[in-house]
């Protein structure tokens, strides 16, 4: 397909579903899913106009650990009542300890990460909305959760949208990685970039260098030795990126390279990572893959990782695959 071609998102899913009835539902939840986030999108972009976004709700954090803000609410909210519409039988979502129920006669399960970026709210940067989809079989699936606690590598199909000065829904179904943008005055999405291809090499990374006091001794080496520029052991010059809403910096390497790194630490709690296996780290990783990248937890290639619970974090290192391969030899 060229993307010269003026292409709909409806067009190119039904294009790919063709009259596959397994299809034909994995094309439906993501139309979905990207139709509420243009909705989604307009809530974030009236900012201070639309007050206590970015409020926390309660006291108790969410079943990821984490504050929960009333976006983060809002979102989850609009995701599942807009999927009972689609053959999504469950949801499994950051902001919810248990599955929730959405079409128990569906043939799929999606796991989503509702707001990612949340601490960005109220601060007019971007932030969206990541999912994955995977096949469910009612019989072979007693439990539903089993449906979400398998590899990544069983996924069908997985995104982010991001909602910034454009609003960004990166996608794949197996099939290459691509991107569509929301026109607005059309009131759709259109392909704007086809079998996207991320350059193995790199000079510039994505990191939280205010952590480094912190990071193990193979992450604090593999920056020093960034740092140390053409001069060091690298003999380049690098540049660091870091946005903190994880759909910002993984669409800026989708768009011109680059590794985003968010390693373990010696902080309580960043033991084991911080990013969630099911909802970010499994959907980017096949994200990547599909666009000739790699997505490691510094070691272990994350579409293989079993998880042994929903709410599993992990760290994550993604992008540019010599640079990802570069970091994994330093552990």
């Amino acid at each position: 397909m060229r993307v010269s071609e003026i292409v709909t998102l409806q067009a190119y899913l039904d294009r790919w579903a063709g009259t596959d009835a397994g299809r034909k539902a994995v094309a439906g939840a993501v139309r979905t899913i990207a139709t509420t986030g243009v909705g989604i999108a307009d809530l974030v972009a009236r900012g201070p106009l639309e007050e206590g976004l970015a409020k926390i709700r309660g006291t108790d954090p969410n079943a990821g650990g984490d504050a929960q803000k009333e976006l983060d609410v809002i979102a989850e909210e609009r995701i599942v009542t807009a999927l009972k519409g689609t053959e999504v039988a469950f949801l499994a979502s950051e902001e919810s300890e248990e599955l929730i129920p959405v079409n128990t006669s569906g043939r799929l399960v999606v796991a989503v990460d509702p707001l990612d970026g949340s601490s960005n709210i109220d601060t007019n940067v971007s932030v969206g909305t990541i999912y994955s989809i995977l096949p469910y079989d009612a019989a072979a699936h007693a439990n539903p959760a089993a449906a979400v606690m398998r590899t990544g590598s069983h996924q069908v199909a997985a995104g982010f949208l991001a909602y910034g000065p454009a609003t960004i829904l990166v996608s794949t179904l197996g099939e290459g990685t691509q991107v569509f943008v929301y026109d607005r005055d059309k009131a759709d999405f259109f392909l704007a970039r086809d079998q996207v291809e991320i350059p193995a090499e790199t000079k510039e990374y994505g990191v939280n260098q205010s952590n480094v006091r912190q990071w193990h001794a193979p992450m604090a080496a593999y920056i020093a030795d960034c740092l140390a520029g053409k001069d060091g052991p690298r003999a380049k010059d690098f540049n660091m990126r870091w946005v903190g809403s994880m759909v910002a910096d993984a669409f800026r390497i989708f768009t011109r390279g680059g590794v985003y790194v968010y390693p373990s630490d010696k902080r309580k709690g960043y033991e084991n990572g911080r990013l969630r296996l099911i909802y970010e780290a499994n959907p980017v990783a096949f994200l990547t893959e599909q666009a000739k990248g790699a997505a490691t937890d510094g070691k272990t290639r994350i579409l293989d990782i079993v998880p042994h619970h929903i709410h599993q974090r992990i760290p994550l290192v993604f992008g540019s695959k010599a640079e990802v391969e570069k970091i994994a030899s330093y552990y």
